[in-house]
């Protein structure tokens, strides 16, 4: 996956077992973040900013997408707990993961695993990706991702 690229099309399960497809939001952009796994402390400070810019984001123009290979139930209830206000995607069988090349190898208690690295891809309104950032620290993040789409919407006006 790289910029430019057309990000792959998915159809996932969301916190209430809706099904939500990424051409369900063609036209807006898309800040969609990929998390190792819900209510787990850095996926949950990760989670919270981005719940606290939220609405700075919807007004930058963007929808918010978090995926993690949880269930929908998980989703649910870490939704709850936080009170997110954006939709969260179940990707359990960890299809869309693959094809975002987010399974990486990691190190975990000195074990090397496989799982998500928490990445972020910013798509924009033609379904292609604009940007990609790697290697995400969860503290922060919300307000660098904001950043960049002023950036961009700056760069598209």
């Amino acid at each position: 996956m790289d910029i430019n690229h057309k990000a792959p099309d998915f159809t996932l399960p969301d916190q209430n077992g809706k099904e939500v497809s990424l051409k369900d939001f063609r036209g807006n952009y898309v800040v969609l973040y990929f998390y190792p796994r819900a209510d787990t402390p850095g996926c949950t400070v990760e989670a919270c900013e981005f719940r606290d810019a939220y609405k700075k984001i919807e007004k930058a123009g963007a929808v918010i997408l978090g995926i993690s290979p949880d269930t929908p139930k998980a989703q649910k209830k870490f939704e709850e707990k936080y009170t997110l206000p954006f939709t969260l995607l179940g990707d359990a069988d960890k299809t869309v993961c693959n094809a975002f090349g987010v399974i990486q190898e990691k190190n975990m208690y000195g074990k090397k695993v496989m799982g998500v690295a928490r990445t972020t891809f910013l798509i924009g309104p033609d379904g292609k990706v604009k940007h990609i950032f790697h290697k995400v620290k969860p503290q922060g993040h919300a307000e660098e991702v904001l950043d960049y789409l002023k950036t961009a919407m700056k760069g598209a006006a």
